[in-house]
Formats: C-alpha cells, sequence, structure tokens
C-alpha cells in the first residue's frame, strides 16, 4: 500500500492540473461561443437591413404615384399625359416619401421577425439634400443617433456596429447622391443576453468544482492529521501502559525474592507500589473512556450545589507532591464572595485537577500557579496562572483538539494522551460555562473559566 505522505501530492498534482484543464475549456468555450453569436448577429443584422432596402423599394413607386396624383401643383403632359410634380427634387427618396415613424415601425417589424432587440437602436437615412442631387446630409435620424455614430470609431470592444445599405436611387442612369439606411445595434447587450444563461451555467459549475477541489483537499489533509493524531496516541497510550506495567512486574519480582518474603516492611512498600501504578493504569483507562463518551455524547451530569473553593483547595492539597517536585508553590486568591455553582462533583473536580496538573506537567523548575476567584452579577470565574513554558499562537488555537499535545523541543518527560484539555472544554460547555486561554511562550498561561450562577 502506498503511503498517504507519498500519494498526497500526486493526487493534489493531478486534481489541479484537471482543474486548470476545465477551466480553460470553460474560457475557450465561452469565447468560441461570442464569436459565433457576434457572426450570427452581424448576418441578422444585414438581413434586417436588407428586407428594408426590399420593402422601400417595393413600395417606394406606389409611394410617388400617390404624391404625384394628390399634388396641388402637379401638371399634365399634354403630349404624352404624364403627370409630375413641378416642387419635387430631381430625386425622391424614402426620407422624402415616408415618414421618421413609417420607416422606425418597418424596421422594428423586421428586427422582431429576426429576433433581435427592438428597444434600444437607433437609425439615420443620409441621402441628397432636397432641390439638389449632390449635396449629401443626414435626412431623417433618431435622437441618439449622432451621438451613438461618433462612439463606433471609439468602440474598441465592439459594443455597438452600424449597418449600412443604399436603398436609393437604384437607377443607374440617376446621377444623384446615393440614399443610405443606416443601422446602429447594441450587438454586445445582444450577446450577452443571448449567452447569459450559459455563462452563469459555466461559472456555477466551475465554481462547485474548484469547491469540490477544496473540500477534497481538507478532507485529506484532515485525514492526514487524523492519521497522525492516531499513530501519536497508539504510541503515547503504549509508552503510558508500558511504565506502569513494567513497574508492577519489578515489584512482583521483588516481592518473590526470598530476603523480601521475611521482611513485611519491603513487602508492604512493594505492594503500595503495584498498587499506585494499577491506579496510575486505571487513570489512564479512565481517561479514555471518558474521551469516548464525550464523542457520543452520553456524559451525564449529576448537578448539584457545590462549593467551588472547597474543590480547588482539596485538589492543590491532593497535588503537593506533584509540587514539591518542580518547586512550585500556589498563591490562592479565593475572592469570590459567593462560590456555590450547581455542577457535577466529580467532573468539575476533574477539570480543577486536569488545569493544575497541566500547570505542573509544562512547567521548568521554580513554578508559581495563581488561583483567582471572583463574582460579577450573573456569573462565577475562575483564573488560574502560571509562569510555565507558555504556548504559540498555533498551539493555543489547537489545544482544546481530542489527541493534541504541545510539542516541547526536545523534553519527552511530559505524559498523556492530549486528552485532558478536550475533556477541560466539554465539561465547561456541559455546564453551560465559557473558558478562555491567554498565553506567551516563555512567560507561561492563563486560563479563566466563566460558569452561570443563575
Amino acid at each position: 500500500m502506498i503511503p498517504l505522505k507519498r500519494i498526497f501530492p500526486v493526487i493534489v498534482a493531478l486534481i489541479t492540473i484537471s482543474l486548470f484543464g476545465i477551466i480553460y475549456i470553460q474560457v475557450n468555450w465561452i469565447k468560441n461561443a461570442i464569436v459565433i453569436k457576434n457572426t450570427q448577429l452581424d448576418q441578422r443584422a444585414i438581413n434586417v437591413v436588407s428586407d428594408v432596402r426590399e420593402y422601400f423599394v417595393s413600395h417606394r413607386s406606389s409611394s410617388i404615384q400617390l404624391k404625384f396624383n394628390n399634388s396641388p401643383n402637379s401638371s399634365q403632359d399634354p403630349l404624352n399625359g404624364l403627370t409630375f410634380d413641378m416642387r419635387r427634387p430631381v430625386y425622391q427618396g424614402v426620407a422624402d416619401l415616408f415618414s421618421p415613424q413609417d420607416i422606425q415601425k418597418v424596421i422594428v417589424n423586421s428586427l422582431r421577425q429576426h429576433h433581435l432587440d427592438t428597444a434600444h437602436f437607433e437609425f439615420a437615412i443620409s441621402g441628397p439634400a432636397p432641390m439638389s442631387g449632390f449635396v449629401s446630409m443626414w435626412r431623417i435620424q433618431t435622437r441618439d443617433f449622432q451621438k451613438q455614430f461618433n462612439l463606433i470609431n471609439q468602440d474598441s470592444l465592439n459594443k455597438i456596429k452600424d449597418y449600412k445599405m443604399v436603398i436609393g436611387p437604384l437607377d443607374a442612369q440617376t446621377t444623384a447622391t446615393p440614399e443610405q439606411l443606416f443601422l446602429i445595434l447594441p450587438t454586445q447587450d445582444e450577446i450577452v443576453k443571448q449567452l447569459t444563461m450559459m455563462i452563469i451555467g459555466g461559472v456555477c459549475f466551475t465554481l462547485i468544482i474548484i469547491a469540490a477541489f477544496a473540500l477534497t483537499i481538507r478532507t485529506m489533509l484532515n485525514q492526514k492529521k487524523l492519521s497522525e493524531i492516531k499513530s501519536d496516541f497508539i504510541n503515547n497510550m503504549t509508552h503510558e501502559l508500558k511504565t506502569p506495567l513494567a513497574t508492577i512486574s519489578l515489584a512482583i519480582d521483588a516481592i518473590g525474592n526470598e530476603k523480601v518474603l521475611d521482611n513485611r516492611e519491603k513487602i508492604r512498600y512493594f505492594s503500595g507500589i503495584i498498587k499506585e501504578e494499577n491506579k496510575r493504569m486505571n487513570k489512564q483507562v479512565e481517561s479514555i473512556l471518558q474521551s469516548a463518551l464525550l464523542e457520543k455524547d452520553e456524559i451525564g451530569l449529576k448537578l448539584q450545589a457545590m462549593d467551588v473553593h472547597a474543590v480547588i483547595q482539596n485538589t492543590v492539597d491532593n497535588l503537593q507532591l506533584q509540587l514539591a517536585g518542580k518547586n512550585g508553590v500556589v498563591d490562592l486568591q479565593l475572592d469570590a464572595i459567593n462560590p456555590v455553582i450547581m455542577a457535577d462533583d466529580v467532573h468539575f473536580s476533574n477539570v480543577v485537577f486536569n488545569l493544575l496538573d497541566n500547570a505542573i506537567k509544562y512547567s521548568k523548575d521554580n513554578l508559581e500557579v495563581s488561583i483567582q476567584t471572583y463574582n460579577t452579577r450573573k456569573s462565577l470565574f475562575i483564573v488560574i496562572s502560571d509562569n510555565g513554558i507558555g504556548m504559540s499562537r498555533d498551539t493555543i488555537s489547537r489545544i482544546f483538539e481530542k489527541f493534541y499535545r504541545a510539542h516541547t523541543g526536545n523534553v519527552h518527560n511530559v505524559k498523556g494522551f492530549g486528552l485532558g484539555l478536550s475533556y477541560v472544554k466539554a465539561i465547561v460547555d456541559a455546564h453551560h460555562g465559557k473558558i478562555k486561554v491567554e498565553s506567551v511562550v516563555g512567560k507561561g498561561s492563563k486560563f479563566t473559566l466563566e460558569f452561570p450562577q443563575e
């Protein structure tokens, strides 16, 4: 089986390459889709202009005849019998024969027929000025046409485009300036409108893939951390159980010695060692069982009124031997006016014991521990501080994790499974309390516990 440490970088690299590949494909697909849609839009816009041109070409003759017949200044050619308008210019184009409203209506109908935006467009017709067939000018234009027309050359992103087509005169013998229809459309808005759902879908699925990738990496890191924790726990448990077993074995062998069998004092001494080591193993097993109960949320609290000061004093008395080993002293500042809270006697005592035990374990010689209590209007506070080795910020953020043990450099005499503070946090939470940690490396740590007194 390939170790996780070796396969982890390979999996991360493969997933990263796949993710960037998918993103690259998505970006290129969107770019190609925009190009295709842009081409389709251009073709439809050209078809619109062409259809408008065909409409005006087909309706121009009938419009001219109608104006001739209704003109008060028309005259009759006696030779050929033709009617003509004496006031009309040399060439009468679309701008002369159709009103702006009629032209706009024709364009709107054509845009709608080709599924283009009918709300945002501008148009104009250029052609010869009245009474002249040679001077070109804007004959008809919408309100914002000139503004949009001026922006076209400055538009590097092709957000707007103009489409133009000659709509007259169609007679090759006519010398009048050509009449042209100009149509301006917001192409970018149309493309975005058509591709919005596709782009949103592509972005959403890409984000989902990125989230899945991040979740996979996080899960793998957690699994790696759990694997390391499991290995550390097995090593610690083996060491913690092996030491008392070895001591008990030596004590039993000593009792079996003929010189000891006749010495009641030595038998009592070695029996005491066996008893203490047995208690030590039971304590370690009990901490593991408590951890299992915490994980299942099966700890049942038997709440009763208890004096916090009495618990603290009793715990300090029981730890005098350990304190003496570190040349330590405890300064009690039990100033709480009301030291009574509703708590479980066993679990609350374990909380105080674990915090003081940690202060002793993670300290150098000449240990100084301060325990302070005080009341606020609704709470009882317990502050336990020491001048021990302290903790880094990373350690502070993780000390309540199960099986986590603070690094102590080359010092390996700190025993335990890393369950003490996770147990403390769980019991404080079960009592609806709060726990806060402050620490500086090399200067010591301070634990502040708050319990409600309502």
